[in-house]
């Protein structure tokens, strides 16, 4: 069993008094997504807007029992992301802030592109997306249709983008695009979304509204060579390198929002259910164990990623590929422990369900992790136990 050292239970502490005041608020951003902006001032929201900045752009850090919190670290991440998702994934996932962009951009980026990013981000408020999902192709950068083409002293972006998170409402941005063919020919580069020929429309959605997922038009916007990330890497460590290495870093997280969405369900039914029967109090505890193991296995994640352990990207896999499962059986068991009408009856219960499928699509769907898992079953970077 894993056990968290004393300073990330004391930032677990606090993350889960945070989440305490985003509960309210939960059906009023699922209504409105624009209702975050007059939520900037919530004590989660805006540790949102800083984290992931590295301290040497970050001179204000959270201080919690006298220890300073960055965001930097994915086992810090995933815990705070849980207990957030209890809170409401959907103002999670709709505030302002660097959080997927900044772990591509403190890999990939020069100190100039850092210098740039994070001194946009933390002089205000300041959303943020990550470009990879096309139209038709999904996540799949091989069937990459974007393109970047070079232009006298600037690049050229022509594609489009799809299912973008925050994509409306950002100021910058990372966009993944092709320069050649194969893998060695995707590469990233930081947009800024006041560029001529960029658009952002919103996408309708069933559930995780606040992220008000976009679709992205890149008409011919022209980018200065100075904002592709990795130049100055090998050419090995650019492109679909980064995105894979930026992804099994975040792909903890996204399993950390599953589970606190499962977690919410879960308790939701133990606050409202007051009289369980035999059989459903043995389908609660069963819950509460499967709750119990997918953490553990989140944390042993989290933890390869910060190591750079081999097996990481496949325990990545593993925990989002369960994360997603467990967060839609979750919420539809605790439907059932309400009857027929539990929808309309249960309002928050129903939002989490409509959330709970969201997860399923985001960092790849289960059967691209199923995929990653048996690559590293087969290749032997994996093992069985």
């Amino acid at each position: 069993m894993i056990e968290l050292d004393d300073r990330t239970r004391a930032f677990q502490r606090q993350a889960r008094a945070w989440a305490q005041e985003l509960k309210p608020l939960a059906l009023e951003l699922d209504q409105d997504p624009d209702a975050i902006h007059r939520h900037l001032d919530v004590a989660i929201v805006s540790y949102l807007t800083r984290m992931t900045v590295p301290p040497e752009f970050n001179p204000d850090p959270v201080v919690i029992d006298g220890h300073r919190f960055y965001g930097t670290g994915t086992l810090e991440r995933v815990v705070f992301a849980e207990e957030a998702a209890v809170g409401d994934a959907g103002m999670l996932l709709a505030s302002p802030g660097p959080v997927m962009s900044g772990v591509l951009v403190d890999a990939m980026g020069d100190e100039r592109q850092k210098k740039w990013f994070y001194s946009r981000v933390m002089e205000k408020p300041t959303w943020t997306f990550f470009a990879l999902t096309e139209p038709d192709r999904g996540s799949d950068a091989a069937a990459m249709d974007t393109t970047l083409t070079p232009d006298g002293d600037h690049f050229v972006l022509r594609g489009a983008k799809r299912y973008i998170g925050n994509a409306a409402r950002a100021d910058l941005g990372i966009v993944f695009a092709r320069t050649r063919p194969g893998p060695l020919g995707v590469t990233a580069v930081l947009i800024d979304t006041s560029a001529a020929g960029f658009t952002a429309e919103p996408l309708e959605t069933i559930g995780l509204r606040g992220l008000r997922l976009t679709a992205v038009t890149l008409d011919d916007v022209r980018v200065p060579a100075e904002q592709v990330l990795g130049r100055h890497l090998r050419a090995t460590q650019r492109g679909m390198w980064s995105a894979v290495q930026g992804l099994n870093r975040l792909r903890p997280g996204v399993a950390a929002f599953g589970l606190g969405i499962a977690r919410a369900a879960y308790e939701y039914v133990l606050d409202n259910r007051r009289t369980p029967n035999t059989s459903e109090r043995h389908r609660l505890d069963r819950l509460g164990l499967r709750l119990t193991e997918l953490r553990q296995l989140i944390w042993r994640a989290a933890i390869a990623v910060d190591d750079n352990e081999p097996a990481a990207g496949y325990l990545a896999s593993a925990a989002k590929a369960r994360a997603s499962r467990l967060a839609e059986e979750a919420t539809l068991e605790a439907l059932g422990h309400f009857g027929p009408g539990a929808r309309l009856d249960h309002p928050l219960l129903d939002k989490l369900a409509r959330d709970a499928r969201g997860v399923e699509f985001m960092e790849g769907t289960g059967n691209i992790q199923k995929l990653n898992l048996f690559t590293g079953l087969v290749q032997g970077g994996l093992r069985r136990d």
